[in-house]
């Protein structure tokens, strides 16, 4: 049987080429990680959709187990996990991030 959660965010990864699941918005982040991922992602200069997992806690959950990852934010480019805030800081500061993000 399918799980509708694991459904959308299959969806909403594969229709937008960089999604970074967070807590809280860019505009406003609601924890360390994801504040410092909305500031590699900005300086990176990069369009990207932002999904407030606080919003919904199904989501929350569920993006854990899409990605057999336990923490929150997760990125997503091109349909394909990249990891957490520390494997997004390790890529920008190798500028590995950037360079995935041009294309």
């Amino acid at each position: 049987m399918t799980n509708p959660v694991h459904e959308q965010i299959k969806k909403d990864i594969t229709e937008n080429k960089v999604v970074l699941y967070m807590k809280g918005t860019p505009v406003f982040p609601q924890c360390g990680f994801s504040s410092m991922s909305v500031q590699i992602m900005e300086h990176c200069g990069c369009d990207y959709k932002a999904i407030n997992v606080l919003d919904d806690m199904l989501i929350r959950e569920g993006i854990k187990e899409y990605s057999d990852w336990p923490t929150i934010p997760q990125l997503y480019v091109n349909g394909e996990f990249i990891g957490g805030c520390d494997i997004m800081r390790e890529m920008f500061e190798e500028n590995e991030l950037q360079e995935l993000l041009k294309d």
